[in-house]
């Protein structure tokens, strides 16, 4: 690596992160040949050419109690990271997300001399005085995906740029659900139901019993209804498989899918999904949606508690109201969950209004987001 002023590092924890990163990388390379990318990343990362050093899974932990688990491994590595960074001096480096890990890395580097670009504010709950201090000291700039969060910083002082959502200039506009329903070849007039449960095998742990019930529940309400259910890896498919099988519910109607997670959404009449990503891709495609997440209870009391504000899905927080219902920790059961989908499926008021509601921030999203995110950060690598 050297000095060579072609060369960038990058941090992704997780699989929005992947995405994020992946868009990126393929929109540097076409503003400069040559370009080098080294860290952590996906198998999205990688496909775009960057050369990872440590497998993503290790870093896609998530809540206060499952860190701790983890925490002497995920503390080595990054520790070993900051090394070598700090020793083969990349001209910029840009973390991807994952707040916890990179913010920490982001200011040795940064303290040593090498540019530092924080891609994605953290999560709105995580907002409190010291977490902006801690931003405004670990980075040189920060790269928004929404709109609302430019004040933020604007009154913070710390330099940041919205930039716009990737996903909302790669969805197209067009309702495709029936010509998907085909592609996946579900029979004519079931009602489609997109189960997406997260991509962490300790979302999965957590989320896919709950999720098995609740399609149940809905399979005997509704018997139409069939399933998508998409999954990242074999170790997510297994347990969701093993959540079936202690469910008794091998006889649902449904098609697990390896990934595909947006053909799920395009193809659905409505979306049951952990609170995440995949709640504003399910926004992007205007789909009726119910948001959920369960945790240990003791992150979810920790964070409950730093939360400042009542809503915890991008689709509620962008649009600063309950747009889509919320139903989290205890008071997800499937019983509640199967009643606030069936209101949805059987709700023509909510299934005509919703919608365009959705759409209007699928427009305020759609930015061209590689083009300037490029921008934001081609005077460093272009710098002498």
């Amino acid at each position: 690596m050297g000095n060579g002023p072609t060369t960038v590092g990058m941090v992704a924890g997780e699989a929005s992160g992947d995405f994020l990163g992946a868009h990126l990388i393929a929109a540097l390379r076409e503003r400069i040949p040559g370009i080098r990318f080294v860290g952590v990343g996906g198998p999205k990362m990688e496909a775009a050419g960057m050369e990872c050093w440590y497998p993503m899974e290790k870093l896609a932990v998530r809540g206060y109690v499952e860190v701790l688990r983890h925490f002497f491994e995920i503390v080595g590595i990054r520790r070993k990271i900051s090394r070598r960074f700090v020793s083969e001096r990349p001209r910029l480096f840009i973390g991807i997300d994952s707040p916890d890990f990179n913010l920490a890395l982001e200011r040795k580097l940064k303290r040593s001399g090498i540019p530092t670009v924080h891609y994605v504010s953290p999560s709105l709950w995580a907002w409190r005085g010291k977490r902006m201090r801690s931003i405004a000291a670990s980075v040189d700039k920060v790269l928004l995906l929404f709109p609302f969060e430019e004040a933020l910083y604007r009154e913070a002082g710390v330099p940041a740029a919205y930039v716009g959502h990737p996903l909302a200039d790669e969805i197209p506009e067009q309702n495709s659900t029936q010509a998907m329903k085909e592609q996946l070849r579900i029979p004519a007039g079931r009602k489609v139901i997109a189960l997406l449960p997260g991509s962490r095998q300790s979302e999965l742990r957590y989320m896919a019993p709950t999720f098995v019930r609740t399609a149940k529940l809905l399979a005997e309400r509704q018997p139409q209804a069939h399933f998508l259910v998409p999954l990242v890896s074999r170790e997510t498919r297994a347990i969701f498989e093993e959540a079936q099988y202690e469910a008794d519910a091998g006889g649902l109607s449904m098609t697990i899918l390896f990934g595909h997670a947006r053909d799920a959404i395009a193809a659905s009449d409505v979306v049951l999904v952990a609170s995440g990503t995949a709640t504003l891709e399910a926004a992007l495609y205007c789909k009726p949606m119910v948001i959920t997440y369960k945790m240990a209870e003791l992150t979810y009391r920790l964070m409950s508690a730093m939360r400042y504000q009542p809503w915890v899905g991008l689709p509620n927080i962008i649009a600063g109201e309950f747009l889509v219902p919320e139903i989290l920790q205890n008071e997800a059961t499937p019983e509640n969950l199967a009643q606030a989908l069936l209101n949805l499926l059987n709700d023509p008021v909510a299934n005509r209004r919703l919608p365009e509601r959705l759409d209007a921030i699928r427009r305020l999203l759609r930015r061209d987001t590689a083009a300037r995110a490029t921008d934001a950060v081609l005077p460093w690598l272009q710098a002498v």
